[in-house]
């Protein structure tokens, strides 16, 4: 039985008893191991799922159901994986019933929660929208309550390219989410139009961050977790 049972480990990237961590060491520390490359890593780039006791998995992106958590890089050619080949069930040895829309439910509970962070941030004074607005913010290195630098730029992606980096320019190197179109991103800040906003620093900032970066990972193909630097250009001012 122990044979069967490292030949699964293997094929679906767990440690074999030689080279085992404790995957109750996992659940407790700051890193996970992927259920499909093996690899231990930081859990920020990663998603756990939780199996319902009727068998459904669940995406758990909030980290708080019981049950051991099966995580996963978040990129979409793994999740592919993870589902074509039943990896699911096999990292938890149980029947797992995934549902056929699975990345689907993941890109919108992602976009969820990122609009949810862009909206809070706007109500605790720790986001400001507008051209100017942010072109000043950018200019003087502080915005909300939390003081400089600025977290994240948010950029419409169907703003101006010009608008956008003329922006960008003003904080080279900061951080650029630009996963929402204006309607969306005017909806998350209570206005009747946005195209740029920018996030202080703290805990919103980092949250927005963490799941714009996952959202990234799973709704586009071939594309590593990571916040965008550059979106798509379109209309807008």
């Amino acid at each position: 039985m122990a044979g069967l049972n490292d030949a699964i480990d293997s094929e679906i990237g767990l440690p074999t008893p030689d080279t085992a961590v404790d995957p109750a060491d996992l659940e407790r520390g700051p890193q996970r191991r992927c259920i499909v490359t093996g690899t231990v890593r930081a859990r920020d780039g990663m998603i756990r799922f939780a199996v319902a006791p009727d068998g459904d998995l669940v995406p758990d992106l909030e980290e708080r159901l019981p049950g051991r958590g099966l995580w996963l890089t978040a990129e979409r050619a793994l999740l592919d994986k993870a589902i074509a080949r039943n990896i699911f069930a096999k990292a938890a040895r149980r029947a797992v019933r995934v549902p056929p829309d699975l990345r689907e439910r993941l890109v919108a509970l992602l976009e969820r929660r990122c609009l949810d962070h862009i909206g809070l941030a706007r109500r605790a004074g720790q986001a400001v929208a507008g051209f100017e607005k942010v072109r000043e913010a950018l200019k003087g290195g502080r915005v909300g309550r939390l003081g400089p630098p600025p977290g994240l730029l948010v950029e419409a992606s169907d703003g101006s390219p010009d608008q956008r980096g003329k922006l960008q320019a003003l904080a080279p190197g900061l951080p650029v989410v630009d996963a929402f179109d204006s309607a969306a991103l005017a909806a998350a800040l209570g206005r009747e139009h946005a195209v740029h906003a920018v996030v202080a620093r703290g805990k919103l900032a980092e949250g927005l961050a963490r799941d714009a970066a996952r959202l990234r990972g799973i709704a586009l193909p071939d594309a590593s977790p990571s916040v965008a630097g550059a979106g798509p250009g379109g209309r807008g001012n």
